[in-house]
Order: C-alpha cells, then sequence, then structure tokens
C-alpha cells in the first residue's frame, strides 16, 4: 500500500506540474496583451525613457501623470519590469515574466505551507487550488499567471509572510508591505497578519487568549514587522513627495485615498450580496453544486480536525495558520460582497483567494487524515479525502483544459499582426501619442504602436489622432483589421 501510494503521488504530482506549465506557456505567450496589462507597462516603459515613475495617465487626464493612483499594480511588481525590459528584451514578454516569476513563488510557498499543514498530500492539494480558480470569465480579468497585474504577486508576498512568521517576524512584515505596494488591496491582510502574530504570541508564551502576557508578548512582537510593513509604503511615498513637493504631494494623497474609497467604479452599477455569492462560486473550475460540496466538505474536515486534534501539538501547529487563512479569505471576501460599488469582478478578492484559500485546502487534506485514524470517523475522512481529491483535481483540469483549447479570443501573435502597420505609420509619421476610443482593446494597440496612449474624450487629445475600431469620421490615416487611425477631428 505505501509503495502505491506512493506512486500515486508522484503521477499526481507530474499531471500537476505539467498543468501548471501548460498554463503558464499559454499565458506567457499565447493571451492577448489586454487593455490593464497595456496602462501599467507604460510605468516601466516610462521609467527608462528617463520620465520618472510615470504612467501615461490615460485614466487621468491622458498627460504623463506622476505615481498615478489609478494604477494599483505597483512599485513591487513595475520596478523590477523596469529592470528586466532594460535588458532589452521584447517589452510583453519581459514584462510578463516578473508576474509569472511571482506565480512560481506562490506555487512553492503554498507547496511548504501544506507540506507543513499536513505533509506531501495536503501540499499537493495546495498547489493545485489556483490552477482550479477562473478569474478569467470577467471583462477585468486575470487571464493567466503572466498578466501584468498585482494580484498573484501580492498574494505570493503574503504566503511567504506566513512561511517566514515564526522565525522572523520582521521579514513578514516587510513581504506583506511589498505586498501592498504589489496590489493595494493587499491592505485587506493586515487582520489575518495580526491574528498570526496573536497566534505566535499564544505559542511562544503558553498563556490563554485573554491572559496579559499574552497581550504584552503579542505588542512587543508587533512593532518591528509593522514597522516594515510600513517601510515600503513609506519609501515609495517620500518618493512622490520629492517628486511633487508639498502642494502637489497633497493632491496626490486625496487622488489616491478617493481612488481607494472608490475603486474607480462608481460610474457602474450597484451589485448585491446575492450576485456576488453567486459570481463567486461560478469562478471555479468546477459545477456549482460541485464546488459548494467541496467547500462543506473541507469546512467540515478542517472543524473535525481541529476538534479532534484541540489538545495535541499538531492541532495547535495547523491552527495557526487555519485562522490567519481564514481570517484572511473571509475579510477579502467579506469585502468584496458588501461593497455595492465594485462589479462582479472577482479579480478583487483574488489576492486573498490566491493566498488563503490553497492554505485551507491543505488543512481539510490534514482534517481528513485526523478523521481517518480514529476508529470512530475512519469511513468519513476517507469520504472526505475523495471528494476532495476528486473535486480539486477535476477543477485544476477543466481549467488547464478549457485555457488551452479556448479559441474564442484574440491571441498575442494576432494583435502583434494587426499593429505592424499601424506601428509603421506611428514611426514614420513621429507620433508621441494616440487617443484610443474607446477604453478597450484599442489601448492595448496603441502600446503596441509604441505611442503614449490617451483616451479620445480627454481634452489633452484635442488634435492627436484616434485609434479606433469603427469607421473614421475625418480622413483615415491607417489602417489594419479592424482598426484604423483617423486623423485629429
Amino acid at each position: 500500500m505505501r509503495i502505491a501510494r506512493t506512486t500515486l503521488f508522484w503521477v499526481l504530482a507530474a499531471v500537476l506540474l505539467a498543468g501548471h506549465l501548460a498554463f503558464a506557456w499559454h499565458s506567457l505567450f499565447v493571451l492577448r496583451f489586454w487593455e490593464d496589462e497595456a496602462f501599467n507597462l507604460t510605468v516601466p516603459q516610462n521609467l527608462l525613457a528617463g520620465l520618472g515613475y510615470t504612467s501615461d495617465g490615460t485614466l487621468s487626464g491622458s498627460t504623463l501623470t506622476p505615481f498615478d493612483a489609478r494604477i494599483s499594480t505597483g512599485p513591487a511588481v513595475l520596478l523590477p519590469v523596469a529592470a528586466v525590459l532594460a535588458t532589452g528584451i521584447d517589452p510583453i514578454i519581459g514584462a510578463r515574466l516578473v508576474p509569472l516569476a511571482y506565480w512560481t513563488l506562490l506555487l512553492a510557498g503554498l507547496a511548504v505551507l501544506g507540506h507543513r499543514i499536513g505533509g506531501r498530500w495536503a501540499a499537493l492539494a495546495a498547489v493545485a487550488v489556483p490552477l482550479a480558480f477562473v478569474t478569467s470569465a470577467s471583462n477585468s480579468p486575470i487571464q493567466g499567471p503572466a498578466d501584468l497585474l498585482g494580484e498573484i504577486p501580492a498574494a505570493a508576498l503574503l504566503v511567504w509572510a506566513l512561511i517566514v512568521l515564526p522565525r522572523r517576524t520582521w521579514l513578514a512584515g516587510l513581504f506583506v508591505g511589498l505586498a501592498i505596494q504589489a496590489k493595494l488591496i493587499a491592505l485587506l491582510a493586515l487582520p489575518a497578519f495580526a491574528v498570526a502574530l496573536w497566534l505566535l504570541a499564544g505559542a511562544a508564551t503558553g498563556s490563554a487568549a485573554g491572559s496579559w502576557a499574552r497581550v504584552v508578548d503579542t505588542l512587543k512582537r508587533s512593532w518591528l514587522p509593522l514597522l516594515f510593513v510600513a517601510l515600503p509604503t513609506f519609501l515609495v511615498e517620500l518618493a512622490a513627495l520629492l517628486t511633487f513637493g508639498p502642494a502637489g504631494f497633497v493632491h496626490h494623497l486625496r487622488t489616491l485615498l478617493s481612488f481607494m474609497r472608490g475603486g474607480g467604479q462608481q460610474h457602474l452599477q450597484p451589485t448585491t450580496v446575492p450576485e456576488k455569492i453567486v459570481t463567486f462560486a461560478d469562478s471555479w473550475a468546477l459545477p456549482v453544486w460541485a464546488a459548494g460540496i467541496l467547500a462543506a466538505v473541507s469546512v467540515a474536515a478542517i472543524a473535525g480536525g481541529l476538534w479532534l486534534a484541540r489538545s495535541t501539538d499538531d492541532g495547535r501547529r495547523v491552527a495557526q495558520y487555519v485562522w490567519p487563512a481564514a481570517v484572511g479569505a473571509l475579510t477579502f471576501l467579506g469585502w468584496w460582497t458588501t461593497a455595492a460599488h465594485l462589479p462582479l469582478w472577482v479579480r478583487h478578492p483574488a489576492p486573498g483567494v490566491f493566498a488563503f484559500v490553497p492554505i485551507l485546502a491543505a488543512a481539510a487534506v490534514w482534517g481528513c487524515r485526523v478523521l481517518a485514524r480514529e476508529r470512530g470517523t475512519y469511513v468519513l475522512g476517507a469520504v472526505a479525502a475523495s471528494v476532495l481529491v476528486l473535486g480539486i483535481g477535476a477543477g485544476a483540469s477543466n481549467h488547464v483544459v478549457f485555457a488551452l483549447t479556448d479559441d474564442t479570443k484574440a491571441t498575442l501573435t494576432v494583435q502583434r499582426d494587426t499593429a505592424e502597420p499601424l506601428r509603421e505609420w506611428v514611426e514614420q509619421n513621429d507620433v508621441d501619442w494616440l487617443a484610443a476610443d474607446p477604453w478597450g482593446s484599442p489601448v492595448s494597440q496603441v502600446v503596441l504602436t509604441g505611442a503614449h496612449i490617451g483616451l479620445a474624450d480627454a481634452h489633452a487629445m484635442d488634435g492627436v489622432p484616434r485609434l479606433a475600431r469603427v469607421e473614421c469620421a475625418t480622413e483615415t490615416l491607417a489602417q489594419s483589421g479592424v482598426y484604423r487611425i483617423c486623423a485629429a477631428e
């Protein structure tokens, strides 16, 4: 039986690795270069052009905008992208390599945590869960792990914060701070980080939850990591202060706070909690009923395992990961579901889902093992383990198969071929700016031409040629496929 289990494990591990590699390759080289990626890419390109940490301001008036609040993907992603692009590599592939590296760190971190929680099978489950989470369905997607976005890098940094927390709290704090500077919404991980520090203090002192010694020890342990949490943001805002000066910096802070409160989506129709719950249930590569059963079995396995092992070192060790992960997942999902101004895009809570749900899956595997050890719950543990293996495995495989066979969307190669005649026209006419009309696929095409991106309805774009997908009302200056460059009106 031991040989059979070992063989089965390595077969499944090889299949999972192949799935991840295929998914990563497809994301890096095949998937379309979409508008949010294009907007983010303007920052490292402008930095290398000597314009500072500056976007094209496409959503901020269509003028060069230092420390643009509308770009919530931060320096922890975009500065490494600039470093990669400085080598002269193809800009899109080079830019996508950075999020893909973070994806690798995320999977490695989940494997480490999964193994700490429940051994190799728990590690396998933790690494499989991100592959079962489908974030590409909405019109503001995470298409794949190589998208030039900050959600996956933030999740990776949060996972590594949990890994190093028991031994190096300051480094854990730094990782959380970098996660915030990868994607601002990682601020929502702070409650989970606080719970982890509280549990760590209890483990160190052996104190009861409400004892004064535990409170004092938590405070002692917290000041240094919290200082390091703030450090990356402090450095970024210090750079902004030096760039803007005092008056401009105050305006920058007001703009940033306004964006964080509204999410930049105030113009959309309000959404409801039931709609968000249905959307989240649909975001797994399983039928909704199967995802619901899998979630229920996982919760029951975790609860049963923690109860049966409550007085053991094993149970207390696993609880130190389960509670922060549960708080983290619920914080992200609770914020998103109750925020009526946010649309039905699972991209918003994705950092919390990628970071914390796989940890809970690993804990569910551990819970199944605890149940299976007990005579009265052996059958229950075996059934729960079977449901987890089949559910997570089916979700991961379904997602990979769908991603690799979906031919309904434009590919990066098609985009490049379409953009080439437009790029030649831009170079021949020495055009610096093009006005995309409207926000959407024309934005990506503008970046592929090498011009700066504005929006056609911005005052700054008066007199600037327009790139659109419709017939020109003025002279057509260049055309390729469905795209046209139109003379300014």
